[in-house]
């Protein structure tokens, strides 16, 4: 009987090579190990079980400078102001009709004491008429007459190496009644990067 049942095994040692023991034969099986054998039938060994990734090289784009430059752009084709008020140059300068000029040169020498300001350097054109629109319409919340230092920075510059930031607030601040006048501050206070800005008292709806 033992010939028989190890007859029996060879002749099936190809396929039980090959495929998972049967019940029936896994129930003649007294060795721990060889039952185990039988029960998983063949394996294949794996030589590394690490699965390298298939990374390709990406070119970094300069996404937040391309979005600036399209909404400088989107701003200029939106905007009603007259192209010959857009400040370029280093020095910027503005009084609303009726603000005399002694008004205008304690204004350019610090003259006025600074009640409050805003620090815009750094942000985005829609992140900065955002911030300057809540800044303003707190400070015409205080239904007083004041001046302010709004810093816009000197830097960011698009392709066209201008200041973002500079000639947009420029043209969002004429267009509050309640701006009388600002020009660029001196030295000491962030020079052609930062503006003086002249409040009249009373609240307005622009």
């Amino acid at each position: 009987m033992s010939s028989s049942k190890n007859n029996k095994s060879k002749s099936k040692g190809t396929k039980a090579d090959a495929d998972p023991a049967s019940d029936e034969e896994l129930a003649e099986i007294d060795d721990p190990a060889e039952l185990f054998r039988k029960a998983v039938g063949a394996v294949s060994p794996v030589s590394d079980d690490k699965i390298v990734p298939n990374r390709s090289t990406v070119k970094p784009i300069p996404r937040q400078l391309q979005k600036d430059e399209r909404a400088v752009m989107h701003e200029a084709m939106h905007d009603d102001r007259d192209p010959d008020e857009l400040d370029l140059g280093e020095h910027l300068s503005w009084r609303r009709d009726g603000v005399q000029n002694r008004v205008m040169k304690k204004l350019r020498n610090g003259y006025y004491s600074i009640q409050d300001e805003i620090d815009l350097h750094g942000l985005t054109v829609a992140q900065a008429r955002e911030a300057l629109t809540e800044f303003v319409a707190r400070i015409a919340d205080k239904n007083q007459s004041c001046c302010v230092r709004i810093v816009h920075g000197k830097g960011r510059k698009t392709a066209t190496d201008s200041p973002v930031l500079k000639p947009f607030v420029s043209s969002w601040l004429r267009q509050r009644r309640h701006v009388m006048a600002f020009c660029s501050c001196k030295p000491a206070h962030g020079g052609t990067g930062a503006v003086y800005v002249l409040f009249s008292q009373g609240k307005s709806q622009t």
